[in-house]
């Protein structure tokens, strides 16, 4: 089992997530989490994410090797941006490798989940013609 974590304050890269299946690995599944634009109804042109990077990263290793193990794959790579994403780019990107797809997809599933439901990395609406939509609340 190997766990990659990374936060990031610029676009997230392909060779920051890129992996490559293993001679016992036959699924890889990735999944980029890119900004729409549109947020709760409004239009907007970026997001800005803030975390608090320790604690961040160990909850991301931890639901990673929890999930690994219950799913029976092999690796997870987890990139997430921080600071301002323009609508269009990669605010994370999630790659899983397992020896079969089964496994490897129902990672990637509950990993995704609990990103989502545990990890302190916080979103804020930037909405056109504000600099940084600061101090206005972002509805998931």
């Amino acid at each position: 089992m190997a766990i990659v974590v990374q936060l990031v304050a610029r676009p997230i890269l392909p060779e920051d997530w890129k992996l490559v299946p293993d001679g016992s690995e036959g699924a890889l599944v990735t999944f980029a989490g890119h900004v729409r634009g549109t947020e709760s109804g409004n239009a907007i042109t970026a997001l800005e994410y803030e975390a608090y990077a320790p604690m961040a990263e160990q909850e991301l290793r931890r639901i990673a090797g929890e999930c690994l193990a219950k799913h029976g794959a092999g690796r997870l790579t987890v990139v997430h941006r921080t600071g301002v994403v323009p609508v269009g780019e990669s605010a994370v990107v999630v790659a899983v490798t397992s020896a079969h797809r089964k496994a490897a997809l129902a990672c990637m599933d509950a990993f995704l989940d609990r990103l989502k439901q545990d990890v302190p990395i916080w979103k804020i609406r930037a909405l056109p013609g504000d600099e940084r939509g600061a101090g206005r609340a972002c509805p998931d």
